[in-house]
């Protein structure tokens, strides 16, 4: 992976690598809203150590390409964890050495006891995770750092569903994530979006895929917001 490149072309990157990895798979899959989705995005199937370690570069470099500037990363209980950590190993790599701290679920008794384990939150801190679903952590992760006196700079995730909540019969005027950056006044990074499945679909880079094109597209006329 070259050390620069523009957003576009690491979203489609990771895209193949999520395919290759067999993270993103397409068929029909029951999201958690009840839908019925042409493709599912499971993150906890980037689990072994090459994986986690390219995994690592995408969060690095689309960090580093945004041109945001941050002071640490913060992953919460408990996928942003694994994540924030991978993150800062491969930023300290890439020459940008930064803190990282997490959450626990419960709070400790015992020992330095609490919930943050780590650095500090201090300064600009940038919270890591897998996708944003409801934003409900996301938005506790918001609170705890500004409790602690730091700033939440941006949430880095690696997928943007681009996907509108609510009914049937009555969807919701914007995403999760267009929800949370409205609410919270905070940027949203995301390493690839449903606009970029779509456009590798249509690059014919897997021809055996290129046949769930039309259910996607439709799935994202159906639910989708009109972002791109």
């Amino acid at each position: 992976m070259g050390t620069a490149q523009s957003k576009e072309t690491l979203a489609q990157a990771f895209v193949a690598f999520a395919v290759e990895a067999g993270v993103l798979r397409f068929g029909e899959f029951r999201t958690k809203a009840g839908r019925l989705s042409p493709y599912f995005f499971n993150s906890a199937l980037f689990d072994d150590g090459a994986k986690l370690m390219r995994l690592a570069e995408f969060y690095a470099r689309r960090l580093l390409a945004s041109g945001l500037p941050f002071d640490m990363l913060y992953g919460p209980a408990y996928k942003g964890i694994t994540l924030a950590a991978a993150g800062a190993i491969e930023l300290a790599r890439l020459g940008r050495n930064v803190p990282f701290a997490h959450n626990r679920k419960e709070a400790k008794a015992h020992g330095e006891g609490g919930t943050l384990v780590g650095a500090p939150l201090r300064g600009r801190v940038v919270i890591v995770d897998d996708v944003i679903t409801d934003g409900a952590s996301k938005r506790e992760s918001v609170e705890i750092i500004r409790a602690a006196g730091a700033e939440p700079a941006a949430v880095l995730i690696a997928l943007d569903r681009m996907e509108r909540g609510g009914t049937d019969a009555q969807l919701t005027a914007h995403s999760a994530v267009e929800e949370f950056e409205r609410a919270e006044g905070i940027p949203v990074l995301a390493i690839a979006t449903l606009a970029d499945l779509l456009q590798y679909l249509d690059s014919g880079a897997d021809t055996a895929l290129s046949a769930h094109r039309p259910a996607v597209l439709a799935y994202r006329q159906r639910y989708g917001t009109t972002t791109t």
